[in-house]
């Protein structure tokens, strides 16, 4: 048996799972149905780093955290994002696992090493921060996302 990404990068569990949607209003009854409340925001993102570009984008997210993994659904408001992407080539349904890390830009890059591409990234401050990072198609292109965040 291989060693898992999680334990190869010392991510540790898994944090999150993201879904993204069409419409947060129409998908919310069944994903309540299966996970109970969420909470509904929106984030607008400025000048996030996308498959190498700055972009902007709007997101309308629910966030449940009722177990001890957070699910959150993503609804793209405006802008291209990977969510978006994922939605022309995969339709709806479940798009990232998320990991929470310290020392997020040498994660990325022992990652990147490896043949991972940090396809989205935003830093919001000195100590918060997020990357997606896409596997090797060789191993499916999904999607990882690592947070830093005290």
């Amino acid at each position: 048996m291989s060693e898992s990404a999680a334990d190869r990068f010392g991510l540790g569990g898994v944090d999150q799972i993201g879904y993204v949607v069409r419409s947060l209003e129409a998908s919310l009854p069944c994903y309540e149905s299966l996970f109970g409340p969420f909470q509904v925001y929106e984030a607008a993102l400025e000048k996030a780093l996308f498959r190498g570009r700055e972009i902007d984008c709007r997101l309308k997210i629910a966030t449940n955290n009722a177990g001890p993994i957070e699910i959150e659904l993503i609804e793209v408001m405006e802008g291209e994002t990977p969510h978006s992407e994922h939605l022309r080539q995969h339709g709806e349904g479940p798009q990232h696992i998320r990991f929470r890390v310290d020392g997020l830009e040498a994660r990325i890059e022992s990652m990147e090493a490896e043949g991972y591409r940090n396809i989205f990234f935003k830093r919001f401050g000195p100590d918060t921060a997020f990357s997606y990072l896409e596997s090797p198609k060789e191993m499916g292109g999904k999607i990882i996302e690592l947070l830093e965040m005290p």
